[in-house]
């Protein structure tokens, strides 16, 4: 039978042939092994000893070296051979990275590697070459690994196949969540910040005499993160509640920071701890950056006076301004304030991905120790029963010292003459044989004996052990109590993260980020903005590009916001100092917001906070909202009217006065007080006028005791008191206009 193209039979074993497979197929196959290989083998740790395989290749490797805390150091270099040639085969700088990191007492929370040399710093600076640096395991290391020659973890093949590798470390500390993880793979990711190891061993131990603890309570004794470099956490509780529960999440993390009086009154602020992850170098020159280009004007310098601990100087322009106001100007705009994301994102005991809440990530931690401790009693258990095997033929023998030594001296084959005639087992008789004359002594028969007795007892208490499920928890309770004692208070243990509460929002000035200066902004009809310095701006002398010219005008600082009014009814916001400037025709505002294509600007002013606005629509529909209301934070705007075709929003005006004149296409005059207009924030409006025929001309809002003024001849201005005529009802028809009213049906 001939064989289709692209048909899966043709994928065979035979070295020599070319195969014809469909391209997608291959693709996806390939690219899944990739994803597969990124995940489980390289940049998602495994939820039971919180390391990745490099860094636990990294680890076994040091043991194997004998790179023990209390033994000498040996070059990085030695160290990053061994791993690629037994167990890594990647580039040696991945593997030295992922050493210096396990190094750095900035980024880990507790160090699993000792190095002696340059090993980067909190500036940023990169860790000296690997043939100048050396390293050797800490105590927190060899706590992961200890255990390891007692066949409480399963080893795997390595590459080669010539030496064998563990696939997790027994890890007798919690270091996924103690050390935290960060790693990319393809299609997921993790990001877990490092917590205090002595509150993760009271949530365990809680944990394990509440196995159903819910996350409220584990939040008890996990305030939050912990980090190396200290700061505060600004977290709210139900944040952090919440965060825990899903696995997903973020914290605030501020500086820590402090006001040092000077003479004179004056005074500087002391940032002394700064947030995890954030390189003292760049967060240095980003101020400085904003004190250049005027954007933290009431801070005058900044310098670094920092030694092995962190002193960065703020020098305030002022006495007179609010330290606690500079402090969240600076929160704002630099990294003096970050947001950790939390992503409990690890491979579980299955090696799958999964993102675990935090008693998941506990309680696999105590899973895991609980076969490590079944399976390190089951091994010694083993070597007990070993070692009684030996004891009581050793026993044997003492009882029956000189029939043994005949049989030795006389006859050929001793072993199976000594196994038939006192029912000794194969090991027993080799290990009779192999004594050594001097163990014929009394005293060493007495040794055996002891050894006997006290073997007995601990095989009975091991056998108790793994038949109780209760025991085990017991034990692995005093483990983590042990772990605690360690590593939970002390220079490394104490928190160094303070728990702070929830800052208050501080209204803080723009005037605080921004100079106040004086501009003109210029608004084209095409929707081409620029802002000239200074008021009173001669127009004739403003450029417009060909076909274009002036449509707004506005007097503004620039600690102002402006504020956009569209033909769909939508506000958009500006800063005034973020406009470009006014060499050339400026830039279309198209770029700097969401603006609809085809959607004319209706108004554009400054923002006024206690200000109100009458926006209206050319069917004759409006009302008034408030602009804190309109206030956008976003490039999309924020929608206010609504507006359906053919009709378009075409008046946005100022609220000033107790009365609305509304004008029609139809000529006609309606006039009615403002406190029949709805105050909203969205919505399609009431109606204003009504109308048989066309659609409102204009509407203008004034004081009715100083009457009611339009535009009379050219540059003249007809203000008429006498209004009662055209008094009545919102929605009411009008009357037509006075004499000498426009002809276009416009008040100016």
């Amino acid at each position: 039978m001939a064989k289709k193209r692209g048909d899966a039979s043709l994928i065979d074993n035979n070295p020599g042939e070319i195969k014809v497979v469909n391209f997608s197929q291959a693709l996806s196959e390939r690219y899944l092994a990739y994803a597969l290989s990124t995940i489980m083998s390289r940049s998602l740790p495994d939820v039971r000893d919180g390391l990745k395989p490099v860094q636990r290749r990294i680890l076994y490797a040091m043991r194997e070296l004998k790179l023990n805390p209390d033994s000498g150091y040996k070059k990085s270099a030695r160290v990053v051979g061994d791993v690629i040639g037994k167990f890594h085969p990647h580039g040696d700088s991945s593997i030295y990275d992922a050493l210096v990191r396990l190094a750095q007492e900035f980024a880990q929370r507790y160090p699993l590697v000792d190095g002696q040399g340059n090993f980067g710093n909190i500036d940023g600076d990169n860790a000296a070459a690997m043939r100048y640096t050396e390293a050797r395991m800490t105590e927190v290391a060899r706590s992961l690994l200890e255990g390891i020659d007692q066949d409480t973890v399963d080893f795997r093949p390595t590459y080669d196949a010539e030496d064998n590798e563990p696939i997790v470390l027994p890890a007798n500390f919690p270091n996924l969540l103690a050390n935290g993880a960060q790693g990319i793979a393809v299609g997921m990711a993790t990001s877990i910040p490092p917590h205090n190891v002595g509150e993760l061993c009271d949530a365990l131990r809680h944990l394990i005499k509440f196995p159903g603890a819910s996350i409220t309570k584990l939040v008890d004794f996990v305030s939050g993160p912990d980090f190396p470099t200290g700061g505060v956490l600004v977290e709210g509780r139900e944040s952090i509640v919440s965060a825990y529960e899903t696995g997903k999440g973020g914290f605030r993390v501020r500086s820590k920071w402090e006001v040092e009086k000077l003479k004179g009154g004056s005074y500087q602020i002391i940032v002394t701890e700064i947030p995890y992850q954030v390189q003292k170098s760049r967060l240095i020159e980003r101020i400085a950056d904003l004190i250049q280009t005027r954007k933290l004007i009431f801070l005058g310098d900044v310098r670094d006076e920092s030694s092995e601990e962190i002193r960065l100087v703020l020098e305030p322009k002022s006495r007179n301004v609010d330290p606690v106001v500079l402090m969240e100007s600076l929160f704002k705009q630099t990294d003096l304030e970050t947001r950790v994301s939390l992503n409990m994102n690890a491979l579980n005991s299955d090696n799958v991905p999964k993102v675990m809440s935090l008693r998941e990530v506990l309680q696999a931690f105590l899973d895991h120790r609980r076969e490590v401790l079944v399976r390190c009693s089951q091994f010694r258990l083993g070597k007990i029963d070993h070692r009684l095997e030996i004891l009581e033929g050793f026993l044997i023998a003492y009882l029956n010292i000189d029939e043994l030594i005949r049989i030795i001296r006389e006859e050929d084959h001793p072993r199976q003459v000594m196994m038939s005639t006192f029912d000794l087992t194969e090991v027993q008789a080799e290990s009779i044989l192999n004594m050594r004359l001097r163990s014929l002594r009394r005293l060493e028969e007495d040794g055996i004996r002891k050894e006997h007795f006290e073997l007995i007892a601990e095989r009975e208490g091991l056998a108790e052990l793994l038949g109780s499920e209760d025991l085990q928890w017991s034990s692995i309770s005093s483990q983590i109590k042990e772990i605690k004692s360690l590593y939970g208070s002390g220079a490394l243990g104490d928190r160094r993260t303070e728990i702070g509460d929830i800052p208050e929002e501080i209204e803080i000035p723009l005037e605080a980020m921004v100079e106040k200066e004086p501009v003109t902004v210029i608004l084209s009809s095409k929707g081409w903005i620029r802002a000239m310095k200074g008021h009173g701006v001669e127009r004739a002398d403003v450029k417009y590009k060909e076909g274009d010219e002036e449509h707004f005008v506005i007097p503004a600082f620039t600690t102002d916001k402006l504020l956009v009014f569209s033909g769909s009814g939508r506000f958009y916001t500006l800063p005034v100092d973020r406009l470009p400037g006014g060499r050339g025709f400026g830039e279309p505002l198209s770029l700097m917001v969401d603006l609809e294509a085809g959607k004319a600007i209706v108004e554009a002013k400054v923002y006024d906070p206690a200000g109100k606005l009458l926006v209206s629509s050319s069917e004759g529909r409006g009302f008034i909202v408030e602009e804190k209301a309109v206030m956008a934070q976003t490039r999309s705007g924020k929608q206010s009217l609504n507006v359906s075709e053919p009709h378009k929003a075409n008046f946005c005006i100022k609220v000033e006065g107790d009365t609305v004149a509304v004008v029609g296409q139809n000529r006609k005059l309606l006039i009615f007080s403002v406190e029949e207009m709805p105050v909203m924030a969205r919505g399609k409006g009431v109606m204003l006028q009504k109308y048989k025929d066309g659609g409102l001309s204009d509407v203008k809002t004034f004081v009715l005791e100083k009457g009611l003024t339009w535009r009379w001849g050219q540059d003249k201005n007809r203000t008429e008191t006498d209004l009662f005529a055209w008094q009545a009802k919102r929605a009411s028809a009008g009357r037509m206009a006075p004499n000498g009213f426009p002809k276009n049906n416009k008040f100016y």
